[in-house]
């Protein structure tokens, strides 16, 4: 009888905070539940253990599983001491014998975050919010970006990585500062800082966009959520090892349950048809989303 796999996955943060590292744990469980095996979580919220808690877990695993972005660096530094082990990060562009990368494009959903945000901005002015600097992060602005400027070409951008994904002062104070220079929405790339973002988008009369799932069932501020279902991307990664085709993915608007713009209630029926019609063009490959941003930075003055 065939041994049970070993899959752990690696999770960036503490466990119940935030919608990114959730909708992973939500992947892992259909995941296991579907292919008859016991997940193996593990959860690292020191940026400076990250590579030494990848090389733990291998050391136990069959197929190990970085989720996000913030998992390239370690494994990349890992896994050549592992050559029997597979790895897989999701969001991730990193390449070896024995890695493979997982990802729902998070940009394409963006990109039509942007466009509404162009549409629907009043005062011009619209800002972005992430924490770290990682490739996933950076790939997501770059189409927040272009969207916007798609649809807007003289709209004002305040787009700024606060340093920290799951710091909810920290984000409320950016997003306060943005409000106060000139942002009339928000579209914010966070993890478990992003309440501290929604409060403040909510004192300073700040529409909000979010990210990775629907947040317009949640909650009235958003006026609509870019969405990317990262748990699709490691339900991907162990389809593909325990199928044998262990090898990069990635998946975008064509599967609507991943990665989609929804909308809220109040978004008016013809601008969500323009932005219909934005989404077939991706798809088709007629629109091309970028995948960097070479425009400014802003950071507020006190953190100047």
């Amino acid at each position: 009888m065939a041994r049970t796999p070993r899959v752990v996955a690696v999770f960036f943060g503490r466990r119940g905070a935030g919608s990114f590292n959730a909708a992973g744990v939500t992947g892992l469980s259909r995941a296991a539940e579907r292919g008859g095996f016991v997940p193996d979580a593990v959860w690292e919220p020191d940026p400076a253990r990250r590579a030494e808690t990848i090389a733990a877990a291998a050391a136990r695993a069959d197929l190990i599983i970085a989720h996000g972005g913030q998992g390239e660096a370690g494994v990349q530094q890992v896994a050549p001491r592992f050559p029997s082990v597979a790895f897989a990060v999701t969001q991730g562009r990193i390449a070896g014998p024995n890695i493979a990368c997982f990802e729902v494009l998070q940009e394409q959903s963006a990109f039509l975050a942007g466009a509404l945000a162009g549409w629907w901005t009043r005062s011009g002015t619209v800002a972005h919010l992430s924490g770290e600097r990682v490739p996933p992060g950076l790939r997501g602005r770059a189409g927040f970006a272009a969207g916007l400027a798609h649809a807007r070409p003289g709209a004002t951008l305040l787009t700024g990585f606060c340093g920290d994904q799951h710091d909810p002062g920290l984000a409320g104070s950016w997003t306060a500062a943005q409000s106060a220079a000139g942002a009339d929405l928000q579209f914010a790339m966070l993890d478990g800082g992003r309440p501290g973002a929604v409060a403040a988008c909510r004192a300073h009369g700040l529409r909000a966009i979010g990210n990775v799932r629907d947040w317009t069932v949640e909650d009235d501020v958003f006026l609509a959520s870019a969405v990317a279902d990262n748990g699709v991307a490691l339900e991907a990664a162990i389809a593909g090892f325990l199928g044998g085709r262990f090898e990069d993915r990635r998946i975008g608007l064509e599967e609507p349950a991943a990665v989609r713009l929804a909308l809220a209630r109040d978004v008016d029926p013809a601008l969500a048809n323009r932005l219909d019609a934005l989404r077939d063009a991706i798809r088709s490959r007629a629109i091309v989303v970028p995948e960097a941003y070479d425009g400014p930075e802003w950071r507020p003055a006190a953190a100047a």
